[in-house]
């Protein structure tokens, strides 16, 4: 039986002949050969201990976690509309889209036509989809390195915080990251045996990505065909005519959805959310593109040069940033440390080693998203670096165990690499540790003492030939290096006081470290360990005068934001969409952020409570009640109001502006039709409305007047009166909105209290 911890064999010197007639190519045979039957008998059952722990961690208590309104709308219209559906439409009615493309709300959206639409229904896909990543990774580094390798790769991606909180969420990452490494470990089977088809399907897999996230499923494309390029043993030609049917494919497979987008006349089809032109196209190249790495306008006000209001001011060093460190960097040092180090040790290996193709690949994956994330001056998400933890875990995986061949082998001056590079993760472990004040403060040195019994454990073991001391050392650094991580991985899906971000919008896990929108349960910046605000060096947009995109005051506990929560009746925990943290915006009738209600939802379920607010339920009766045939119960001035509205009633509800208030979906003309043609009667003015770069402009301010001067205000007292009781917590709701319908909006749309209207076909000029 060989060691996983064997040496790689060198690849043949001597360059690739074609083979004798009548002869198996080794080429294509042996690389697809069935793994050795003498495979260690622990490596199926630590993958299969990884995995269980990985569905622990991403579906435990998962239905008292808060997802993304945003997101739930639009798989709930797309259970209501198969129209909805292919477009990822925000409601049924087919208003306006989300600012993304619709494959991950598809994949949902089909799990929840068949089993329902609720929480666990919603997220089964996305679980399974993080599970697949683990495998794959797995699969991969375990034919080029090991199983050692294989197993400790999986365990790092299983454990990286960021990924635990973000596989726990609905938002597009989970399936975009599975689709990615997909694509790379396809793409390192084509270098490998030269054979079209995996190539093919690295093609396809990029193009599916970039169908769930748009360019970010394209960073990691340029390290898969350097690696094509410069490792493969096909001639030229044979290489030039393979990319360009790869091409081809990732073409069609990229811009399929867009453009059959492109071919449905725009009056027939919804506004394309996040674009400037209600196209798929603008949406690809300004607010999906070149916006998030440049920001300003390109960005459609969705970041506007503001990255670092969710994750730290742009620059080199932003991954270990207070609102990062914590979440992807743990092992990043030692990432970098194998990378160079196992580049070095195969530097002797012919130009198509695969372990050298498989370093390079993986490296070009951590440094391009690296750069792209650290640089990206548009909005930037701390979830974002979820896509950087593969890369992390496989050259922690792989360059761990050739940096231990190097060290067992008899050249001194490899002697020190792998202690100094446990040595460095173990002092960035305390340091990130250290910043969470007040959270497990025991653990950090015990951290610091584990990492030096495990350096000192190595040398010894090595000097005196101690098998058995070498293990244990080994063991004990793969703890220290992972207990930080781990300790920030739990606190998520235990639920605890230091654990989890702003579920939903901006998922998080551990303890609050750091400004921005980051950490906390319950609302935006959140409660540091310990019931205090945000963090040391708390960066703009933090607790205590952030904006959220829209130019709202972000509704959370403790903020102050308005937005629509709750609805009639006392749902159970575990409907999708409750936690909540867009931008603000307020619903008449709406309480004021941090009241905690959650929202009720068809069937009856209830999110976590983290965006606060609540819409009175006398108000949507009254809505329902005299909605006279429309098509949306109401029109509101962006995507978060409406959403949570739509994952409250079930019903469609337009969003004038879009996620970030920028959009332009609805004009004067387009309102006046709606009216009409009856489709719409109710429109909220206010909470909302004037912000973000869309909402400010002249055609806010038209469309505000034009409602002001022609519909009829509808008082409060007439909704109130039409329910024969209100629960104390509707009642206190009702006292805390600040709004007073009938009180209306200013001309320049920039107030925050909440005016709702009549409009009916009588009214139009």
């Amino acid at each position: 039986m060989t060691s996983a911890t064997d040496p790689l064999p060198d690849a043949p010197t001597t360059p690739h002949a074609p083979p004798e007639p009548g002869a198996a190519d080794p080429m294509r045979a042996a690389p697809d050969a069935p793994d050795a039957p003498d495979a260690p008998r622990w490596s199926l059952p630590v993958l299969l201990a990884i995995l269980a722990l990985a569905a622990a961690l991403y579906s435990w208590n998962l239905s008292a976690s808060g997802l993304n309104s945003f997101y739930s709308a639009a798989v709930l219209s797309g259970t209501q509309s198969w129209k909805a559906w292919f477009f990822g439409s925000l409601d049924a009615g087919n208003f306006i889209t989300v600012d993304k493309p619709p494959l991950a709300l598809m994949t949902m959206g089909l799990s929840c036509r068949v089993l329902g639409f609720g929480t666990w229904q919603m997220m089964a896909p996305m679980v399974a989809a993080a599970l697949g990543t683990i495998w794959i990774l797995h699969s991969s580094v375990k034919r080029y390195f090991g199983h050692a390798a294989a197993a400790l790769a999986a365990l790092v991606l299983a454990l990286t915080p960021i990924t635990v909180a973000i596989n726990r969420d609905n938002n597009p990452d989970t399936l975009l990251v599975l689709l990615m490494v997909g694509g790379a470990a396809l793409g390192l089977r084509a270098t490998r045996t030269g054979r079209l088809l995996p190539l093919l399907g690295s093609a396809v897999c990029f193009g599916l990505a970039f169908n769930t996230k748009m360019l970010q499923g394209y960073i990691a494309l340029p390290a898969v065909l350097a690696v094509y390029l410069c490792a493969s043993r096909l001639p030229w030609a044979r290489k030039a005519r393979d990319l360009a049917l790869a091409t081809v494919t990732l073409v069609v497979a990229s811009f399929w959805w867009a453009a059959a987008v492109s071919l449905v006349p725009a009056g027939e089809r919804p506004y394309i959310g996040g674009s400037t032109d209600g196209s798929a196209w603008d949406l690809i190249m300004g607010y999906n593109g070149l916006g998030r790495v440049l920001g300003g306008e390109g960005n459609g006000g969705g970041g506007g040069g503001g990255g670092g209001t969710f994750a730290g001011t742009a620059g080199i060093g932003r991954m270990f940033n207070e609102v990062l460190g914590g979440q992807i960097s743990w092992l990043l040092p030692f990432a970098g440390i194998a990378l160079v180090g196992g580049l070095v040790l195969r530097g002797r290996a012919p130009r198509t080693d695969p372990a050298r193709a498989a370093l390079m690949l993986w490296g070009g994956w951590t440094v391009l998203h690296y750069l792209t994330f650290s640089m990206a001056e548009g909005t930037m998400h701390p979830y974002y670096t979820t896509a950087l933890a593969p890369g992390i875990a496989a050259l922690t995986g792989a360059g761990g165990v050739l940096l231990l061949r190097a060290f067992r082998g008899g050249d001194a001056r490899w002697r020190w690499v792998l202690p100094a590079g446990l040595a460095v993760t173990g002092l960035w472990a305390v340091v990130l540790l250290r910043r969470a004040a007040g959270w497990n403060s025991w653990l950090w040195p015990a951290v610091a003492v584990v990492t030096v019994l495990a350096v000192a454990g190595l040398f010894a073991g090595r000097s005196g030939n101690r098998a058995r001391l070498l293990t244990a050392s080994l063991a004990a650094a793969v703890v220290a290096a992972l207990a930080g991580p781990a300790a920030y991985a739990v606190a998520e899906p235990a639920g605890s006081a230091g654990g989890g971000g702003m579920g939903g919008t901006n998922p998080t896990a551990g303890p609050t470290t750091g400004g921005g929108f980051g950490g906390g349960r319950g609302g935006f910046g959140g409660g540091a360990p310990g019931g205090g605000q945000g963090g040391p060096n708390a960066e703009a947009g933090g607790p205590g005068g952030a904006q959220a995109p829209g130019g709202e005051a972000p509704g959370g506990a403790g903020t102050g934001g308005e937005a629509p929560g709750a609805g009639a009746g006392t749902p159970p925990s575990g409907f999708p969409g409750g936690q909540e943290g867009g931008t603000g915006g307020e619903l008449p009738g709406g309480s004021s952020g941090g009241s905690g209600e959650r929202s009720a939802g068809p069937g009856g379920g209830g999110g976590g409570g983290g965006m606060g607010g609540a819409t009175s339920s006398a108000l949507v009766s009254y809505l329902e009640k005299h909605r006279d045939g429309a098509t949306w119960l109401l029109a509101v001035s962006n995507s978060q109001s409406a959403s949570q509205l739509i994952v409250s009633t079930g019903e469609p509800v337009i969003s004038m502006f879009g996620f970030t208030g920028s959009d332009k979906a609805m004009t004067l003309a387009r309102l006046k039709e709606l009216v009409r043609t009856g489709e719409l009667h109710y429109i909220q003015l206010g909470g909302g409305m004037g912000g973000g770069a869309g909402g400010g402009d002249t055609l806010s301010a038209r469309i505000t007047a034009w409602v002001e001067r022609n519909g009829t205000a509808v008082k409060e007292s007439a909704y109130e009166k039409s329910s024969a009781a209100t629960s104390g917590s509707d009642s206190a709701a009702k006292t805390g909105s600040g709004s007073s319908a009938g009180t209306g909006a200013s001309n320049g749309g920039g107030t925050s209290q909440s005016a709702l209207y009549r409009l009916d076909p009588s009214d139009l000029d």
